[in-house]
């Protein structure tokens, strides 16, 4: 293939990727990004202080949001207006459930304060055991959760 042929599927494939909107990793069921009774993300936490904080930071009720269905609370102000700015640039993967049990397979609840963010990603897990489990290879994991998390959303 010529340089020239490079550079015009390169500029095609960039093209195409902003004609097709990837579909945000969210979904709605109960236990993942969902409190099963108040209808509550990620239990009340504030998804953008994982990512500018780097820890998990319970959310106010006075800086709320509703996005997908649910309930969005933030430690401040600022937070809320950063995640209104690209929601899905701070939503959890996966729905919220746990990435490991994802990678299993199964639809898991998380603790909030069991999380990592890679490549600017928010991932969340079960409890510290599994988060560790999780953490001995979090790229094999998410290649495997990736390709099986769309067929459990159907379930």
């Amino acid at each position: 293939m010529s340089k020239l042929e490079h550079v015009i599927l390169a500029l095609a494939l960039m093209l195409f990727a902003q004609i097709v909107p990837a579909a945000p990793a969210i979904n709605t069921l109960s236990g993942g990004l969902f409190d099963r009774d108040t209808g509550v993300a990620v239990r009340g936490y504030d998804v953008v202080a994982y990512f500018l904080d780097g820890k998990a930071v319970e959310g106010q009720k006075q800086f709320v949001t509703q996005w997908m269905g649910a309930t969005w609370q933030f430690a401040s102000n600022e937070h809320l207006q950063t995640f209104l700015e690209n929601p899905t640039q701070y939503a959890p993967q996966y729905g919220g459930y746990c990435a490991y049990g994802v990678a299993q397979n199964k639809l898991v609840s998380i603790e909030p304060d069991k999380f990592k963010v890679l490549d600017g990603k928010l991932y969340l897990n079960y409890d510290g055991d599994v988060q560790a489990k999780w953490l001995l290879d979090p790229a094999g994991y998410i290649k495997t959760a990736d390709t099986q998390f769309p067929a459990l959303v159907k379930k």
